[in-house]
């Protein structure tokens, strides 16, 4: 992989469902060393600080059981406008924050590759499809709409207006294993690509991925890869409010992560849903940190090892 410019950018989003705590994410990717691991590697990384949402008035169109939903759209919004601007100086990482912020990274990212004339792909690396609107959320929590808010759905009243929706076929959710019936009754009737942990097990994990990817190459497109926590096995990591049991293990997202690296089409990268307080000594966060550090070409024999033998 070619040396690359990256930057990060904090997005402490806690607005999108009632559980705080992912505030403190961004900070603890820093902690947990993210610029060095990639300097390591011979890209130049800078980090552009922590956004604020922008100023945003009360949504009375809005569901009532909604949570905090002018909170989530000045998160969207600044978001939206960071993404198009430093989409053309290198590869941002958006570093949350619950998933929420990911209605504002994948518009921003999309709008910018509307302008330059190339389709915008996600990789969608999470437990949920998080394809809800605000109407169809039996939980209000907005972390839980990303998807629906970029390809389209309506009923995000008070939002951005979405100029550049993300084709449904551009679109691969990998990992699901918690869908709800109407989330799944909405998605039968999409183009989106959709694997869960059943078929993962059946066909392992690198035959689907590799079918998309194949399909973003030939299409010349831009890829966004979202990585939610709870990806993971909670086994493994821990730190987030949204535990699903049966997750990718470490070397399966590692795998990922680096066939994502060998395709050589990441162009921009989030890494949401950490909430420190759940951690154990950090420990999330670093793995989150590693497999950040894979999608952007280290290897196994790069990865210094601590145990005895």
């Amino acid at each position: 992989m070619p040396d690359k410019d990256i930057i990060l950018i904090g997005a402490p989003v806690d607005s999108g469902k009632d559980r705080r705590g992912c505030l403190m994410g961004p900070d603890a990717y820093r902690t947990a060393g993210i610029a060095e691991a990639l300097s390591d590697l011979g890209h130049r990384v800078s980090d552009r600080g922590n956004l604020s949402p922008a100023a945003t008035p009360p949504l009375p169109d809005m569901p009532a059981h909604v949570h905090r939903p002018a909170e989530t759209a000045g998160w969207t919004a600044a978001l939206i406008a960071a993404a198009v601007e430093i989409m053309t100086q290198g590869l941002p990482i958006f570093l949350g924050g619950d998933h929420s912020l990911s209605l504002g990274s994948v518009a921003g990212v999309a709008a910018h590759a509307a302008r330059a004339g190339r389709p915008q792909f996600v990789l969608w690396l999470d437990a949920h499809s998080d394809y809800h609107t605000p109407q169809t959320s039996g939980s209000g929590n907005l972390h839980g709409t990303p998807i629906g808010y970029v390809t389209g759905r309506p009923g995000f009243h008070g939002f951005p207006p979405l100029v550049h929706p993300v084709p449904e076929e551009n679109i691969c959710l990998l990992g699901l294993r918690s869908v709800d019936g109407p989330e799944r009754a909405a998605l039968e009737k999409t183009r989106i690509r959709r694997h869960d942990m059943r078929e993962i097990d059946e066909r392992g994990i690198s035959r689907p991925l590799a079918e998309f990817l194949d399909t973003v190459a030939r299409a010349g497109g831009a890829l966004h890869v979202s990585l939610d926590v709870d990806f993971l096995d909670p086994s493994f990591a821990p730190a987030v409010g949204t535990t699903v049991p049966g997750g990718a293990t470490i070397r399966e997202a590692h795998l990922v992560m680096e066939m994502i690296c060998d395709s050589d089409l990441m162009t921009s990268l989030d890494l949401v849903e950490l909430n420190p307080f759940l951690d154990d000594r950090g420990r999330t966060a670093q793995v989150m940190v590693d497999l950040a550090a894979s999608a952007l070409g280290r290897r196994v024999f790069d990865r210094v090892t601590h145990a005895r033998i």
